[in-house]
């Protein structure tokens, strides 16, 4: 299914269903993920429930330490 990631066009594979399975496919699982999804935010503690549709609008957010 197509849907747009971080301002690009992806084609994410068919076992991709739910937000959690995306997280875990980009191997950001255990790292601090903002997710939103079409403009809305997400909370982690919703990300297996919420499904994947084509064309939704995603934007991961993680950060990353450094100096």
């Amino acid at each position: 299914m197509e849907v747009t990631l971080n301002g690009k066009k992806t084609e994410l594979p068919e076992a991709i269903s739910n937000l959690t399975q995306l997280l875990t496919h980009y191997k950001l699982e255990d790292k601090v993920v903002i997710v939103e999804v079409n403009g809305e935010i997400i909370d982690k503690s919703k990300h297996e429930d919420r499904s994947i549709e084509a064309g939704d609008q995603i934007e991961l957010v993680h950060f990353v330490g450094g100096g």
